[in-house]
């Protein structure tokens, strides 16, 4: 029953996805590969607030999760390496609606305390007048992170170490706690040391490892390429890589779903759309650089099997032992704690500005839902996030495309005004 409802909801989302993707490349005149005004606006910072650069490595600290270890080695798995070429066209698409959800994100933003808040649930209320809706939207997003996003961060650790897995869930909730019991400025910070270092560790060490196998790497993007279109079994092959890909291309960028916008939407700005252009490096760091150097460490690995609780980060953990031995093994997971404790802090950000739920209580529940979500099966939370991000992404698509005058407004404001800032 989960797979037929998630099948339909999938199959509407991607509709939907690649729809407004390709509507808002061509209404904003391919705005995601204006790259010049998206470090022009990097390092801008309007006032006393979070900068642009702090709320960017925010949301990579979201992005760069364990999707884009652990869930790009279940796309090859499910989908063939075929998917890798999906999720490329995904990125380059998706990137257009990220563009829109940051602008509309920081355009009906409001002031909480010492810090701006916005997303998917303010401007469907705001600027769709839909309040049921927009509680409806905070709601999942609610559900999402804690038992969803959240929950395969803690997994996917204890999938990875040698420790019991009661003892590694309560290690994963006690420092979880101790981190996002940090207020607002502080998680912001935080995130722009740590996801710097992380992402660079990470990079590098797959580049190593790319370099030292060159010979295979054009054969392999060659296959990616061909398998894509692989029509065998009466197009089975196609449809089963380009369904994984927007799948798990979605899960690793986010964007289209609107979670990225949320921590974006602390940045105030004169001009929502400046925003708009430094979300979309996210996009790109996230799918082209993390995602594609997974895929490729994994390619050039000999081991292609996961076994029955599928999470995925085996299949990359082998693959970096495979090609460096012990030192793959501590690289990876090193990258996977701090991987998974960015995504962490990002969800918990994302959930706090969702609820009403005090903060002090909101902790509690998160870190026991990440005490129990290390001793489950990943099948049951895969299962979840696969749902979820679906019925994300079919609502912020709606409000996208009802509020597309908006988004074409605020772009076309900047390019009258905003260059002169």
């Amino acid at each position: 029953m989960l797979k037929i409802i998630d099948s339909i909801l999938w199959a509407t989302a991607t509709i939907l996805m690649v729809y407004s993707g390709i509507y808002f490349t061509f209404k904003l005149k391919f705005v995601q590969f204006n790259f010049k005004e998206m470090f022009r606006n990097l390092l801008k910072k309007e006032g006393n607030n979070i900068t642009p650069f702090e709320s960017l490595m925010m949301v990579l600290g979201g992005r760069i999760g364990v999707g884009s270890i652990a869930g790009i080695a279940l796309a090859i798995y499910l989908g063939g390496i075929g998917s890798i070429f999906w999720m490329w066209i995904i990125g380059f698409i998706s990137a257009a609606n990220s563009f829109a959800e940051t602008t509309l994100g920081v355009k009906y933003q409001e002031k909480c305390d010492d810090h701006y808040v916005g997303g998917p649930s303010y401007y469907i209320k705001k600027g769709l007048n839909n309040y049921k809706l927009s509680k409806l939207y905070a709601l999942i997003i609610v559900i999402s992170q804690i038992f969803g996003f959240l929950s395969i961060q803690a997994n996917t650790i204890t999938n990875s170490l040698s420790i019991n897995p009661i003892i590694c869930g309560l290690i994963i909730a006690v420092i979880s706690y101790i981190i996002i019991s940090k207020n607002t400025k502080q998680l912001f910070k935080i995130s722009a040391k740590l996801v710097p270092i992380m992402t660079l560790i990470y990079i590098i060490t797959s580049i190593y490892i790319i370099i030292l196998n060159i010979n295979l790497i054009p054969y392999l993007i060659k296959n990616i390429i061909k398998e894509a279109f692989n029509f065998k079994s009466l197009g089975f092959g196609v449809i089963s890589s380009f369904i994984v890909g927007i799948q798990r291309g979605i899960f690793s960028n986010e964007a289209g779903l609107g979670t990225g916008s949320i921590a974006a939407s602390t940045v105030k700005s004169y001009f929502p759309a400046s925003q708009g252009y430094v979300q979309i490096l996210g996009i790109y760091i996230t799918t082209f650089l993390v995602c594609t150097a997974t895929s490729l460490v994994i390619l050039t690995s000999d081991n292609y099997f996961l076994g029955n609780n599928i999470n995925g980060i085996e299949l990359t953990q082998n693959a970096f032992i495979y090609h460096l031995g012990n030192i793959g093994n501590i690289v990876i997971v090193i990258s996977i704690i701090l991987f998974a404790f960015s995504t962490i802090l990002s969800g918990y950000f994302d959930t706090e500005a969702n609820t009403f739920i005090k903060p002090k209580y909101l902790r509690i529940i998160i870190c026991f839902d990440l005490f129990i979500s290390s001793i489950v099966s990943a099948n049951i939370i895969w299962e979840m996030v696969n749902i979820i991000t679906a019925i994300l992404a079919i609502i912020n698509i709606y409000a996208l495309l009802k509020l597309k005058k908006d988004v074409i407004f605020e772009l076309r404001r900047y390019k009258e005004c905003g260059k002169i800032k």
